[in-house]
């Protein structure tokens, strides 16, 4: 009783968690300084904002881990519209390529003017590739990335839980102990009380029956703080492993993300330097076109005579 006296002064439970008291807080460190990780800052409980029930430090961190698999699934439905938007977009220039308007225009301008319609076919090609490769290089990878994440989550979920479950049923069994070593201890007072008034060596016997009950009492309540440090300190490991483990894959898909995210940009510049190629060609004859020249070229095709009409000589 009096080594729980003197643990009760440097510690006190917390949904079944001893933490220290504020005076202590000071002597402990952190066990990754200056790095914010995971393993340092959920210990506590904290109210569920959904209900009046409390929730574990780790359940926060599954929580921004399923969070994370749904942002990812999300990016990937956005890469899926941009494909699809890429791909109509090819289909609706590929077919404008096709519409003979304008298709009688001649000479310089009339090159300029097919090479334009061209222009657009090649455009859609390049468009086409585009969508390919997003499908293929950034919607893809942001699936199946982590394909088993939610099955892992449970098993992660299912044995912390557990050893909480654990720690919750010691801590009950060590306040049990300690109401059980109050109540020896008061029956001891009250039969040495007796004694005082009354001599009697029945008296005497109960107080040595007390006494052993009491002592029982007390090693049944060391006995189950051990079995509650011993749960406490399980947990505690696997709540470090648990949660690194968990600070990894977060670290892991988010690198993951950007790399797929800078691999869109890049495609991105590739499609706009293929575009401006396509549109170089359209440049060149539009800087070439020569009303002067068209005029010859037209003439020269559908002249009809060079002699000029005179007047009439009588």
């Amino acid at each position: 009783a009096t080594v729980e006296c003197l643990r009760a002064t440097y510690s006190s439970g917390i949904n079944c968690v001893t933490f220290p008291f504020p005076l202590h807080m000071s002597e402990q460190q952190l066990l990754k300084p200056d790095e914010w990780s995971y393993c340092d800052y959920f210990w506590a409980d904290r109210k569920d904002p959904q209900g009046s029930a409390n929730i574990s430090g780790f359940e926060v961190l599954l929580q921004k881990q399923l969070k994370g698999r749904q942002m990812q699934k999300e990016m990937a439905e956005f890469v899926r519209e941009r494909i699809r938007i890429e791909e109509e977009y090819a289909k609706n220039l590929s077919k404008l390529s096709q519409i003979p308007l304008a298709a009688q225009e001649e000479g310089t301008l009339g090159e300029a003017w097919a090479q334009l319609k061209k222009s657009l076919a090649d455009e859609a090609e390049v468009h086409l590739k585009f969508s390919s490769k997003l499908q293929s290089e950034v919607e893809k990878p942001l699936l199946i990335f982590r394909e088993n994440f939610k099955k892992d989550m449970k098993k992660f979920d299912h044995h912390m839980a557990d050893l909480r479950k654990q720690l919750t049923g010691r801590n009950a069994a060590v306040e049990k102990a300690r109401k059980s070593l109050a109540d020896r201890q008061k029956d001891l007072e009250l039969k040495t009380q007796q004694l005082e008034i009354k001599l009697s060596s029945k008296i005497e016997e109960d107080i040595k029956k007390a006494r052993r009950k009491s002592t029982q009492a007390g090693d049944d309540l060391m006995r189950c703080v051990d079995l509650y440090n011993q749960s406490q300190s399980k947990w505690f490991e696997e709540m470090v492993t648990s949660s690194l483990e968990l600070e990894r894959l977060e670290v892991e898909r988010v690198e993951m993300i950007r790399q797929h995210l800078c691999q869109y940009t890049t495609l991105r510049h590739e499609t706009d330097m293929f575009n401006q190629s396509t549109i170089e060609p359209v440049d060149k004859l539009l800087r070439s076109v020569d009303p002067a020249k068209d005029r010859e070229l037209w003439v020269k095709e559908h002249k009809t005579g060079e002699l000029r009409p005179v007047d009439m000589d009588i």
